[in-house]
């Protein structure tokens, strides 16, 4: 049936770390943890979720430590184990890990200028492809979905992997991923249908 709905999913944006606080971007996974505004983040993020009562059948995680720390904090809340999906990891940035985009503006411009226009081309040039990115995180969202048919979860993860799953869901182009806005400790939610996906809403941070 057109719509039926296979899943629904709230993507969950992990809570702020030092690197938020001082913009900059990272793909590693056992730095940075979060911050002390993180948690405060996290914590908001648990009260909307019980105010408005968002239901779910399973609370998934990327398996970095700072989207772990947030898993941890929404699945006590509801009493729920979280599931670590390890394939469910940021975009590869190779050497504009930990860097601000003022630093990789001036250090690698011509790579900046790639991000934006080709999404062919590995942005750095030890990175990954955003057709590559989009491609990869839509692929996983969908194995997700297939274990789940007729639940609604949530995914605890990354802003950037959020990105990519909007721009799979809704068949926007890799070209436009960074036109995507998603802040730590944010909610976005997708209906996932048969014959389509369904952007509920984007970025809504609780305050």
């Amino acid at each position: 049936m057109y719509f039926n709905r296979r899943c629904k999913i709230t993507f969950v944006c992990h809570g702020g770390t030092i690197y938020t606080e001082e913009e900059r971007l990272c793909d590693t996974l056992n730095y940075p943890p979060l911050s002390e505004s993180g948690i405060e983040e996290t914590e908001n993020v648990v009260k909307y979720l019980k105010t408005r009562a968002i239901k779910n059948d399973a609370i998934y995680t990327s398996p970095s430590i700072r989207t772990v720390q947030s898993a941890m904090i929404i699945s006590k809340a509801f009493k729920t184990d979280y599931n670590i999906i390890e394939d469910l990891t940021p975009r590869k940035i190779g050497c504009w890990s930990g860097l601000t985009f003022e630093q990789i503006l001036e250090k690698y411009p011509e790579d900046f200028t790639n991000l934006l226009q080709n999404p062919d081309i590995p942005t750095p040039k030890d990175g990954e492809t955003s057709n590559g990115f989009v491609k990869r995180i839509g692929e996983v969202i969908e194995n997700i979905i297939k274990e789940n048919i007729g639940n609604r979860i949530i995914i605890v993860t990354h802003p950037d992997i959020i990105q990519a799953a909007i721009c799979s869901a809704l068949e926007i182009t890799p070209d436009k991923i960074q036109k995507i806005y998603i802040r730590t400790g944010s909610l976005t939610q997708i209906s996932y249908f048969d014959k389509f996906s369904s952007l509920l809403y984007c970025g809504y941070l609780p305050l």
